[in-house]
């Protein structure tokens, strides 16, 4: 198994320094090509290119049947233009750059990581474009790559420590929305229905239904009505952020948002979006993670460690759908985000080949 470190930064420094904002098309179009022709080195073939609204994902499939799929996403959150002020460096142990840990070093291992096996039979790798925006044009496509398979290893980055990340909640986004009736605020009031009222009792209606000791989180977050300072407003609305631990929490969410009813007289309440990742579970990630302790003692690294965590990713779906997921196998480090965004060089060697033994163990 030959994992060269220098070979594995340099494809991570080709594709921090191409940049691909997710609401960006032209930038993960242009993203797309540097990873397809980075792949294609590596892999000794070309990618499945699928462009779904407008966005690009690369699929590598090695024989007939998908027995492992090898998950990463290359768009990132950082504007055009970030490069110019965060510039892809190493300063001792820490490399820097938008999107080296959110995840373009998880990318770089999995290109490497497959590239490393004897025998890719049954490996599927794919890379999607719209992660860090839900992968509204990119589920699909992972839920049938994963159907069927023993096992989905998601390249996202670790959690604090380089641990793995066992459970994810599910994420579920709504607009509630409320239509009441416009009125001269000073001549007329009462012939208005109060758009701001009635979102007020429904806000509080909407924050109760949290369940803190079962780890789920219900929280209001950008809210708007009115039109003018004189005006009854006649419309109000509010998002609400669900996160849940557990399919069940997410579904009893689910049902009593859609139930919501209004309080004022005259007043309407609609709610739309939905469940957009279904939780993985720890069930789905155990026997995976016990594999995994077991190849990462066998190979003299460090042992593992899992935890919960809040955030999504691509994991979820394949979880939901049954398959048994491991997440945050990716770089070590920290700062997904934000400016301080950095991954530790010397984990990224070993990282790289605890993945590529996993990958070979299932797949066989």
């Amino acid at each position: 198994m030959n994992l060269d470190l220098p070979s594995i930064v340099d494809t991570i420094r080709v594709l921090v320094q191409c940049e691909s904002p997710s609401a960006d098309h032209a930038a993960v179009a242009r993203s797309a090509d540097v990873v397809a022709a980075l792949g294609g080195r590596l892999l000794g073939a070309a990618p499945e290119r699928f462009v779904i609204d407008g966005v690009a994902h690369l699929r590598w499939r090695f024989g007939d049947e998908t027995r492992v799929l090898v998950l990463a996403h290359h768009d990132t959150v950082w504007p055009i233009g970030t490069i110019e002020r965060i510039p892809f460096a190493i300063s001792g142990d820490v490399m820097t750059g938008p999107g080296c840990f959110d995840m373009k070093t998880g990318l770089a291992m999995a290109l490497h990581a497959v590239a490393s096996l004897d025998d890719r039979d049954g490996v599927t790798l794919l890379v999607t474009g719209d992660e860090e925006v839900g992968s509204p044009s990119s589920r699909r496509l992972i839920e049938d790559a994963a159907r069927g398979a023993r096992a989905a290893l998601v390249l996202e980055a670790s959690a604090d420590g380089g641990a793995l990340k066992l459970e994810r909640k599910g994420v579920s986004l709504y607009e509630v929305v409320v239509d009441g009736l416009a009125a001269h605020a000073g001549l007329e009031p009462e012939k208005g229905v109060n758009a701001t009222v009635e979102l007020a009792h429904q806000v509080l209606a909407i924050s109760a239904l949290a369940d803190p000791a079962h780890g789920t989180s219900v929280t209001p977050t950008v809210a708007g009505s009115g039109s003018t300072t004189n005006t009854v407003p006649a419309r109000a609305s509010v998002w609400v952020d669900v996160r849940a631990r557990t399919a069940t929490e997410q579904q009893r969410v689910d049902a009593a948002i859609r139930a919501l009813a209004p309080v004022t007289p005259g007043a309407e309440v609609s709610v739309l979006g939905g469940v957009n990742r279904p939780p993985l579970e720890a069930a789905a990630s155990a026997s995976l993670f016990a594999r995994a302790q077991a190849l990462a003692a066998a190979l003299g690294l460090d042992p593992l460690v899992g935890v919960a965590v809040g955030g999504g990713s691509d994991g979820n779906f394949t979880a939901g759908i049954g398959v048994p997921t491991l997440d945050g196998l990716g770089a070590v480090g920290g700062g997904a985000h934000a400016e301080h965004e950095h991954v530790i060089v010397s984990g990224i060697a070993p990282r790289t080949a605890l993945v590529a033994a996993l990958v070979a163990e299932l797949a066989s």
